[in-house]
Parts: structure tokens; sequence; C-alpha cells
């Protein structure tokens, strides 16, 4: 498994975001801890399978077999009970989160249809940024003849960094597109 993203941080990235910041401490310098992917299956309170299909969608796009996840609460408007499995999320960490990050930047969000870049805004004013993807067929792993329907996903991408402007910075070093 070659990871670049990982050897570019190390090489280029802290080095740049030491010089930028003023960092006296090399802890101090922002890195990605984990990568978040999650997918809502509202198909799957009248259609079992539909989870089941989202769920080796998500291990194909990641490698890692994901967590089920269960409403909360019942809503009866939804047709929903506490407890109903309604999708998945994965969380990556280490070697997997920079494999992944890797393949998002450079196969799959180039292939978003109109993709001018992630909006400033997604930001949680914590170094965090959560983007959307509207359709998994944009990763290559996902055989398009073999879906059965197009999902979306949630993608959080956390980091160290205290503010959003080091977060940004950090990305951007990995050539994450953004637009204000």
């Amino acid at each position: 498994m070659l990871l670049r993203f990982k050897d570019l941080y190390k090489e280029s990235i802290k080095q740049s975001l030491q010089n930028q910041f003023k960092y006296k401490n090399s802890h101090q310098i922002p890195k990605l801890l984990k990568i978040v992917l999650n997918m809502g299956v509202s198909d799957a309170v009248s259609d079992s399978k539909a989870l089941n299909h989202a769920i080796s969608d998500m291990t194909l796009i990641t490698g890692q077999k994901p967590f089920v996840t269960c409403a909360k609460k019942s809503i009866a408007t939804f047709k929903l009970r506490e407890g109903t499995k309604l999708g998945c999320k994965v969380t990556l960490r280490r070697d997997r989160m920079y494999e992944f990050f890797e393949r998002l930047i450079i196969v799959a969000l180039p292939r978003v249809k109109e993709f001018r870049g992630l909006s400033t805004n997604s930001f949680d004013r914590n170094g965090n940024i959560t983007f959307g993807i509207k359709e998994q067929i944009v990763f290559p792993e996902i055989d398009y003849d073999k879906i059965d329907k197009i999902r979306g996903m949630d993608i959080t991408i956390v980091t160290t960094a205290k503010t959003d402007k080091e977060a940004r910075a950090l990305l951007s070093g990995f050539s994450l597109p953004f637009y204000n």
C-alpha cells in the first residue's frame, strides 16, 4: 500500500504549517485524526435488502466493514420504530484514512458533476469539515451495473486543528479545493 499523502504530510505540509502559523512545539501542528463516512438508507425501513446493498457499497469504498446505525427514537409519521436499522457508517484512521483521502481527492471528487470545490461554510469552527456526496458511483470501486440505487453519503474529516483557518491550510496542502 503506497501512502503518498502520509509522506506528503510528513515531508512538506507539516513544515509549511509550522512556518505559516509559527508553532513552537511540533505537537501543535494540525494533522488528520479520522475520516467518518455515514450513509443513511431511508429505504431500509420497508426493504431490509437496501441496507445490505449499502453495506456492501460502503465496504467496497472503504475496505472496512461498516457499523450499522439504528433509530434512537420512534417517529410514527415516518413509520419508524426505535432500534430500526437505518444506515451504516465507517470510521477510518491511520493508513486506511490516508489511502481513502488520497482516492477521494484524486479520483472521486473530480468525477462529481459540476464540482467547484468545498464550501468554507462546511467547517464547524473547531477545524473539522463535513460535506456530502450525492452519488456513490463517483468511487471507482463501485460497479455501475451492479448497484440497485444511487445513494449519497456524508463525509466528515476530523483534524486536530484548533481553528478553521488552520484546518483549511492543512487540507489545502493536500490540494483539497475550497470556495467561499
